[in-house]
């Protein structure tokens, strides 16, 4: 069993990351977020209980999350490759994870972090707006509708999200590098460490990804 972890802030480019990685065919997407929904929609007693927690508004707590993933270890063939997005975000659950990985001989070969710059992020981030209809996005720089505040699709009113505005980032940014720091130090000293620079086209930086892969 092969994993590769996908660490980077918000606004670093995750997602188009993970689409360009899973559309290769050989990586198996796990995102935390997708697994807790999957769970809570399936009724189960381990949904249950996530949903209990997301429904206090308190974090689903590491042992659970763990066994999500374990799960889908265990029911897939040990030449199976994942992409883990979102886990791990602490030691903690990097060791738990190591752990996980060891009692299935299995390793991680690529811990990749898309890296730029604050102020880089911010203006990614902040510069957001949606639909207030039909859900469309767009970008105020990158992909700006023709109309300032109008939806090319369907005329919508566009807005900014509230967890878009500066003050937001700016403090989820800061508690994104307090807990990642340290995880940064840890997969270093590991050697499956990459630094992927994503101040460039994000074809470039997929690219770049998938040709390291295409090494192994």
């Amino acid at each position: 069993m092969e994993i590769i972890v996908l660490m980077g802030p918000p606004g670093a480019g995750k997602g188009t990351v993970s689409e360009s990685i899973t559309a290769q065919g050989k990586f198996k997407h796990i995102s935390t977020g997708d697994l807790f929904r999957e769970a809570v929609t399936s009724g189960s007693e381990i949904g249950k209980e996530i949903a209990g927690y997301m429904e206090s508004g308190s974090l689903v707590p590491d042992n659970v999350t763990i066994k999500l993933i374990e799960n889908i270890f265990d029911s897939s063939n040990k030449e199976a490759k994942f992409m883990l997005d979102g886990f791990p975000r602490t030691i903690g659950q990097a060791e738990m994870l190591e752990n996980a990985l060891k009692e299935r001989n299995g390793i991680i070969s690529h811990v990749f972090f898309l890296n730029t710059k604050k102020d880089v992020l911010i203006q990614r981030l902040t510069g957001r707006r949606i639909c207030k209809d039909c859900k469309a996005i767009y970008h105020t720089l990158f992909s700006p509708s023709k109309v300032d505040g109008i939806c090319d699709v369907c005329g919508g009113e566009l807005y900014q999200r509230e967890d878009d505005c500066l003050e937001t980032i700016e403090n989820r940014l800061n508690v994104y590098n307090k807990k990642t720091a340290s995880l940064v130090d840890f997969y270093k000293s590991k050697g499956s460490f990459v630094e992927v620079d994503v101040n460039k086209k994000p074809a470039e930086i997929c690219d770049e990804i998938n040709n390291i892969l295409k090494e192994n």
